[in-house]
């Protein structure tokens, strides 16, 4: 069965609005007592001194011997640059594994709770999990090639899963809807798109051709990706719609 699973109507008592009396009450308490106006210039402060003198966000374990690669190639990738280029593949590698969960997790909500009239199928959910799969494995290769260790948390990768985890609490979580899903993966499909983008500019200064070239391929992937989920949402916010305006005449009747 088709669905949008749409959001009812019903008593949602987050907003002021749901007791006018205390939300008065609250409003003139929050203008009565107004923070001192020393206390965010202090927080700032305090926060500039943390950041300051806070230890960076792990590093990128030295790399052994890069092997097979060209000596020209080899040359180009020493020291700093070696290290920067670790980092974003240790992110995209992360990020792919995160793809994977994250379209597992959405196969699981097409499954439970079926889609709409041009909303994702299990086929292309299952085809577009594999293809995160497929450039997780080409990364890890790539990682090995370098003489990397592909199982380190670089620092880039570190931020990418904080930033992913919010993300995957609305995926996890029972009671969202397919198209909430989708709407939390397409923030996902997103970022990793612009993150192909960078690597594939990263390898072309750099002078690895053959990188460029797959980091090219897995970006057109990734585009198709995210337009599918783009596509999807749009579809589910048209069927609401139609939905609405077939149900609305018939409760004016009564």
């Amino acid at each position: 069965m088709e669905s949008t699973q749409a959001q009812a109507v019903g008593r949602n008592r987050t907003g002021i609005k749901a007791s006018p009396m205390d939300g008065g009450s609250l409003a003139r308490a929050a203008s009565d007592n107004p923070p001192p106006p020393t206390a965010s210039l202090q927080a700032t402060a305090m926060r500039e001194n943390v950041a300051r003198h806070a230890d960076r966000l792990g590093s990128v374990p030295p790399v052994a011997a890069t092997m097979g690669l060209a000596e020209t190639e080899s040359h180009a990738l020493r020291g700093h640059r070696l290290a920067s280029l670790v980092d974003k593949l240790g992110e995209r590698l992360a990020f792919e594994r995160s793809g994977v969960r994250a379209y597992e997790a959405v196969l699981v909500k097409v499954d439970a709770l079926g889609a709409w009239h041009g909303g994702p199928t299990r086929d292309l959910v299952q085809e577009q999990c594999n293809e995160e799969l497929q450039h997780f494995l080409m990364l890890k290769q790539m990682l090995e090639h370098l003489g990397a260790d592909a199982t380190a948390m670089t620092p880039s990768a570190d931020v990418a899963a904080v930033e992913a985890s919010g993300v995957f609490k609305v995926l996890a979580d029972p009671r969202t809807s397919l198209s909430q899903a989708l709407h939390a993966l397409l923030v996902l499909e997103d970022v990793d798109s612009d993150g192909w983008d960078l690597l594939v500019q990263i390898a072309e200064n750099t002078g690895l051709r053959d990188m460029a070239s797959e980091f090219r391929s897995a970006l057109a992937t990734e585009e198709t990706h995210k337009r599918r989920v783009h596509e999807w949402l749009r579809n589910a916010a048209l069927a609401d719609t139609q939905r609405l305006s077939d149900v609305q005449p018939r409760a004016s009747m009564h």
